[in-house]
């Protein structure tokens, strides 16, 4: 969907979609007719953006292939979908096997981010002649050494070289945007401006994930405005909440619901602490609050006493759509919330699971697009409007 800023500009809101991973096109395009199709009948509109993750397997099959692009791009149009954003943050199939997915240390991730910008240019609608990509942070932390980080620069101009090809090819340009994340090299705004002071500013960019961003405990405003002093375009933004628990005490039981070890939530506290999961954060019983990296909705409130970080993700689509011309032109909304079926007073353990995305097409559906109606409710309250009819998509 396509909202006008009062500039005139364009901001694309798309729909984040967490795909079953699809080793080939035929398993994609049934994808969508299952999953996006649901979400773009119940939010009754003509056309629906969205945004996917392609596994690296099947990005590099379709960068080479021209027919399997066209036919994508069939499929999308005869569906009413369009595509403006791709995510490659997560790389294997398993997005939790974060610690064995390569960095920006790797060429695996510049191949992999360059088969996306192939493939998404020959997606973007006719009218359309920009994209965006977005990638992680650049690696973990802990990881982080000299090496890496030489490595690193090394691999970085070479991105925006093959992104300039790309633009000179096609003449429609992918921006790249790295996305900041506690853990990560980029986590705060100001090491975020440090890390990436030397690139290609033109090309590349930062994603923001308003969940990554609260819980690094930043002020949005503050945030936002340090990226903008160094130069740096946010490419992205998506907007997901985090779940926060002000006595995690007092809110073990609501928070063990989330305990589950193939799919690990990350915590953070105001102090600065970061534990990987959430058993870590219990064994070490830092005080609160905590902010909890897993999926909540935009729509509805966690179970009590957990709330969300609402408050931050407005500020800072406040913040994107306040100035003069819009600080970004592509939003996603991509939460694809939990079902939380731990029964209240449950042991807590960890060894079984307790929750996971609604496997049911309908459910799914219901959830995304109620988060969607509930972002499009806020920017249309910032005065975004549709485009006038003979722009609209």
């Amino acid at each position: 969907m396509r909202l006008r800023h009062r500039s005139g500009r364009i901001v694309h809101l798309g729909c984040g979609l967490d795909l079953p991973p699809a080793r080939d096109l035929t398993t994609l395009i049934a994808q969508l007719d299952v999953y996006a199709g649901a979400v773009r009948a119940r939010l009754e509109v003509d056309t629906l953006g969205v945004s996917l993750w392609l596994s690296p397997a099947l990005a590099s099959a379709l960068a080479g292939n021209g027919r399997a692009r066209l036919r994508l791009r069939a499929a999308l149009d005869a569906r009413r979908l369009e595509i403006v954003t791709l995510s490659g943050v997560r790389y294997a199939d398993d997005p939790y096997t974060l610690r064995s997915q390569p960095d920006w240390s790797s060429t695996a991730r510049l191949d992999y981010t360059l088969d996306l910008a192939r493939v998404l240019v020959d997606l973007l609608p006719d009218d359309t002649v920009r994209g965006a990509v977005t990638t992680l942070g650049l690696g973990r932390r802990e990881e982080w050494d000299s090496e890496r980080e030489k490595s690193c620069a090394r691999i970085l101009p070479r991105l925006s070289s093959g992104l300039a090809e790309v633009a000179w090819q096609t003449g429609r340009a992918v921006r790249v945007g790295f996305q900041p994340a506690p853990g990560h090299v980029l986590d705060t705004a100001e090491r975020t401006a440090t890390a990436l002071a030397d690139i290609d500013k033109d090309r590349l960019g930062v994603s923001l994930d308003l969940a990554n961003l609260a819980c690094t405990w930043q002020d949005p405003a503050d945030a936002l405005a340090r990226l903008a002093g160094a130069g740096l375009s946010i490419v992205q933004a998506q907007v997901t909440a985090a779940v926060e628990a002000t006595d995690p005490a007092a809110a073990a039981d609501a928070l063990g619901a989330y305990l589950d070890e193939a799919r690990p939530c990350p915590v953070t506290t105001r102090g600065g602490d970061f534990f990987e999961d959430l058993p870590e954060a219990f064994a070490a019983a830092p005080p609160g609050p905590w902010r909890v990296r897993c999926p909540a909705p935009l729509h509805a409130d966690p179970a009590p006493p957990l709330t969300a970080t609402t408050e931050v993700w407005r500020a800072a689509v406040r913040h994107l759509l306040a100035g003069d011309t819009p600080a970004t032109e592509f939003i996603d909304v991509a939460t694809d919330a939990p079902d939380i079926s731990r029964p209240p007073g449950a042991p807590i353990d960890i060894a079984t699971p307790r929750w996971t995305r609604p496997t049911d097409p309908a459910a799914r559906a219901d959830s995304v697009a109620a988060d969607y109606s509930y972002v499009h409710a806020e920017l249309t309250g910032r005065g975004l409007t549709p485009p006038a009819p003979a722009q609209a998509a």
